[in-house]
């Protein structure tokens, strides 16, 4: 990791010597899901080359932002995971991504959806000032991939999977992204099947008003 701050007092400089290299936010990204074994970041989506994901692990771990420790038995194996000070790069992540939010649309290829980009997607979405009085779980499947999502009074946790007990289970596509914008209406979208609910359907609403997020596009 190059320091290129050349001895002044600028903190963004040297927050991109640190954090902005290329690949080092993916990283850090789903590593905010969870604690992470080699294999699985790299082979995330898109794939992370060996020697480089190998270099950035080896520089956050030289600042203190990542760290290792060794799980216990039956999985016995070596994870990565953030530091409190790596922690801190969450509202950061957050809002990076709020921001780039705004600029999708719902044409062209779809990028492809894994776990990790599923919750930090909804998590970046997440309005805790919406539907303070909300209080449920949801399941969502976008597809083959599932999260879990608790929101208590404008908070909200999150896990990879389904976890089961949910209020509320949600099945859709790609198409999220538009029903969450508004450009598809909920009602069309379960009229059409692209929407299913399992559950307190009355919930939809507040779920959506507490994951609305506007694009560029509308």
């Amino acid at each position: 990791m190059v320091d290129r701050t050349g001895g002044h007092f600028n903190g963004i400089t040297r927050a991109l010597d640190l954090v902005g290299e290329r690949w080092t936010l993916r990283i850090i990204r789903d590593l905010l899901v969870s604690p992470r074994r080699y294999t699985d970041l790299r082979n995330g989506e898109p794939p992370i080359p060996t020697n480089t994901l190998a270099a950035r692990l080896r520089e956050l771990e030289a600042e203190g932002i990542v760290g290792r420790r060794v799980l216990p038995r039956p999985a016995n194996a070596v994870v990565y995971e953030l530091t409190d000070r790596g922690k801190g790069l969450e509202g950061i992540i957050i809002a990076l991504g709020r921001w780039g939010a705004r600029a999708l649309t719902s044409g062209g290829e779809p990028d492809p959806l894994t776990t990790d980009t599923l919750v930090i997607a909804m998590r970046t979405m997440f309005d805790p000032f919406a539907r303070q009085e909300l209080d449920a779980i949801f399941e969502l499947h976008v597809g083959e991939v599932a999260a879990t999502l608790c929101v208590r009074h404008g908070v909200l946790e999150t896990a990879p999977g389904a976890t089961g007990g949910a209020d509320l289970v949600i099945h859709t596509g790609q198409e999220l992204a538009a029903i969450l914008t508004g450009e598809l209406d909920p009602g069309e979208a379960l009229r059409t099947g692209v929407l299913r609910l399992d559950g307190d359907a009355a919930l939809l609403g507040p779920f959506l008003a507490a994951f609305h997020f506007e694009s560029s596009a509308t």
